[in-house]
């Protein structure tokens, strides 16, 4: 049997055993309240707690300040050392990782219950990612060297004065002299070579490059701005030279975006991608705590998008189409709104979603988390990378607006349509990411360090297929609606992978969307900018779906055993915080898991 949510087995000599074994380490985080300082406010909260609240206890893991201590120490760290790709930076974050893996080897694991063995595991694979990702972006920015040769002054200015090393204004104005010349330099040597030989960098490294040297523009302007006007030496020295300095970055960022790059001044953005390969995708997997491979996870991907073809041909059928599903799509689309009116759909669809859930008692909905959400309307310009909607607490919408061309409106609204809105609302409000935020907030905070897209985009996709399950969809309309877009997170995975192990071009993508999907061409195009263009990281777009199978296969474990509720399991899943999807199975089945662990778990049914 299952014990409740937040609840260890552990007996008094347990416990007694479990604060001298970690004392020592918590010695090195924050001081934590004395339990009797702790129980008063919550039981008073607790007595006057409405009956949609569950008590408000603290959570039971023995390593939660620890996590937190480290959290609050990295964050401080990164704000301290800011300049990107700074080998100074570098080398303070791996001295940093190391020494806290150093103290994380001090926690006596006897000493832990499940929850804190959860944490542990999850710490440990935290600092080993981390420490990863800095080989990575070394590795990165070696790649970028020959166009930044001027990054290391800049870094080393701006990191003297976070130091408060005394400003030696003769040799700054110096510096930056030196450092114009450098801009100026490699230039001209990539002119040259674009008129010689038509042999420029790489797209990628240019594009990279290009946003580096914005972000080194803006940290030359912190640290002039620090010292101009105060020091009246810094500033008859420094004025002049720093302006023609700033000058000079931004006219080679924009030669970059638009010599190189080929960024029209006013244009779209093209679609530059940086396929990193298997090797690294299986670093990322790992981290994940995936046991499989790209390729196996496109598998997956291909069973569910030939599972959705099926399906969508008798919805066809159902509508009169026959098998030609694309048509029964066209016809879908043409049931849209007229502008003006989708933020009241958006509301009514809302309200639906919270009604059919409530009706089933399938999770707990506190009336504050209804209350609370809002609704904002999504530029044209965002629209470009996000042409439906987004969410959380504040809902956004896409929908044509008055600056858009006419094509644009069509498509927008054709993508915007009733039954594909209708698949989608409770994705991003209640009970998908509104109602996951609001509980995070509120239960085992300090794992937010943790938050992985396959719990946060997991959980919300989840939600979709579950209530495919229930009959949500009542129409053969509401179930195309339903249908596109599983089609599209299974599409989401192929296409994302692909391309990172260099089998799919950012065209053909485009072309899988329109065509395997039914996307309109510029939905699609903007879809696979904000996947390719550095926005998400690379497994960003598989999460969707393989979180959503990952819960799937939890609640066939815990529930179909009959060893939870619906709303308990989901109530559960929620209070657990943020983390990946094989620690919430750890946590509900109350398996510790082991210290070296390495994944295992094969969610996906053949």
């Amino acid at each position: 049997m299952i014990a409740g949510p937040g609840h260890d087995r552990m007996d008094n000599r347990t416990r007694s055993r479990t604060v001298v074994a970690i004392g020592a380490v918590l010695a090195l985080t924050c001081t934590s309240t004395p339990a009797s300082a702790q129980d008063a406010p919550l039981a008073a909260a607790n007595a006057a707690a409405t009956e949609w609240e569950t008590p408000l206890v603290a959570s039971t893991s023995e390593l939660r300040d620890l996590v937190a201590r480290y959290s609050a120490d990295r964050s401080a760290l990164q704000r301290r050392w800011s300049v990107e790709y700074s080998p100074a930076r570098r080398e303070r974050m791996r001295e940093f990782f190391e020494s806290w893996q150093g103290r994380l080897t001090r926690v006596g694991q006897a000493a832990l219950g499940v929850e804190g063995s959860i944490d542990y595991v999850l710490l440990q694979n935290d600092l080993r990612y981390r420490l990863q990702r800095l080989v990575r972006e070394a590795e990165t920015f070696s790649e970028m060297a020959p166009l930044l040769p001027f990054a290391g002054p800049i870094a080393d200015l701006v990191e003297a004065q976070y130091a408060m090393v005394p400003i030696d204004p003769e040799r700054s104005a110096a510096v930056l002299d030196s450092l114009i010349e450098s801009v100026k330099a490699v230039q001209e040597q990539l002119e040259a070579s674009l008129e010689e030989d038509g042999s420029p960098p790489a797209k990628i490294d240019a594009f990279r490059a290009a946003s580096v040297v914005e972000d080194l523009g803006e940290s030359l302007e912190d640290w002039y701005e620090f010292y101009a006007g105060y020091d009246p030496l810094f500033t008859w020295w420094v004025k002049e030279p720093y302006t023609r300095a700033a000058e000079e970055l931004e006219s080679y960022r924009e030669f970059l975006r638009e010599k190189i790059v080929e960024i029209e001044p006013e244009g779209d953005e093209p679609i530059v991608g940086d396929p990193i390969g298997a090797e690294a995708i299986d670093v990322d997997l790992a981290h994940e705590m995936l046991a499989y491979s790209a390729e196996g996870l496109i598998e997956i991907a291909e069973r569910e998008y030939a599972w959705c073809v099926e399906q969508l041909k008798l919805v066809a059928g159902e509508l009169g189409y026959g098998d030609d599903w694309h048509a029964a799509l066209e016809h879908v689309k043409s049931l849209h709104l007229d502008p003006g009116e989708q933020p009241q759909l958006v509301r009514e669809l809302a309200l639906e979603a919270v009604e059919f859930i409530e009706a089933r008692d399938l999770v707990t909905v506190p009336p504050l988390a209804q209350e609370i959400w809002r609704m904002t309307m999504l530029s044209p310009e965002s629209q470009k990378t996000a042409p439906f909607f987004l969410g959380g607490e504040v809902v956004q919408v896409a929908f044509p607006t008055d600056e858009m061309t006419q094509e644009q409106k069509l498509m927008s609204l054709r993508s915007n349509n009733v039954h594909f809105s209708r698949a989608v609302v409770h994705h991003e409000l209640i009970p998908g990411h509104h109602l996951q935020g609001f509980m995070t907030a509120r239960y085992n905070t300090h794992r937010r360090e943790f938050g992985t897209p396959f719990w946060g985009e997991g959980w919300a996709l989840y939600w979709e297929m579950r209530l495919w399950d229930l009959g949500f969809p009542t129409t053969p309309e509401d179930r195309l609606g339903m249908l596109f877009w599983r089609t599209h997170r299974a599409a989401r995975i192929i296409f994302s992978l692909k391309f990172h192990l260099g089998e799919m071009t950012a065209d053909e993508a485009i072309d899988f969307l329109v065509d395997g999907v039914g996307h309109e061409r510029s939905a699609a195009t903007a879809e696979v900018r904000r996947s390719f263009n550095g926005s998400y990281p690379p497994l960003y777009q598989a999460a969707y779906m393989i979180g959503g199978l990952q819960l799937l296969a939890l609640h066939r474990e815990v529930v179909g055993a009959g060893l939870m509720s619906e709303r308990e399991f989901h109530d559960a899943i929620l209070k657990g915080g943020s983390m990946p999807i094989e620690m919430h199975r750890a946590r509900l089945t109350k398996v510790a898991p082991e210290w070296e662990f390495t994944p295992e778990w094969k969610f996906a049914s053949p």
